[in-house]
């Protein structure tokens, strides 16, 4: 009767190990693709980021274009209002 109380609780013991360590790997496998869902967001998020520094540079040239074209007219229209002005 001992030997088999004994038997029962490292059984019961033993049970209790697989349990805790199957539950352990769960854990782990949902860690691991609570990363990968994170890493993925990251990724997803810098892309984005580079777009819109893409799209910032580019509107940079832009506006860095119409403000040269802008001095250019002005300067033009200095030498005709000057050349009016002689006349």
């Amino acid at each position: 009767m001992k030997n088999t109380r004994t038997t029962l609780k490292i059984a019961a013991a033993g049970v209790a190990l697989a349990v805790m360590a199957g539950c352990s790997s769960n854990a782990s496998e949902e860690q691991s693709g609570k990363m990968s869902q994170a890493d993925m967001q990251s990724q997803e998020t810098r892309t984005m980021a580079r777009e819109a520094l893409s799209t910032a540079q580019q509107a940079q040239r832009t506006a860095e274009q119409a403000l040269q074209q802008s001095q250019q007219n002005k300067q033009e229209m200095d030498r005709m209002f000057e050349r009016s002005m002689r006349k």
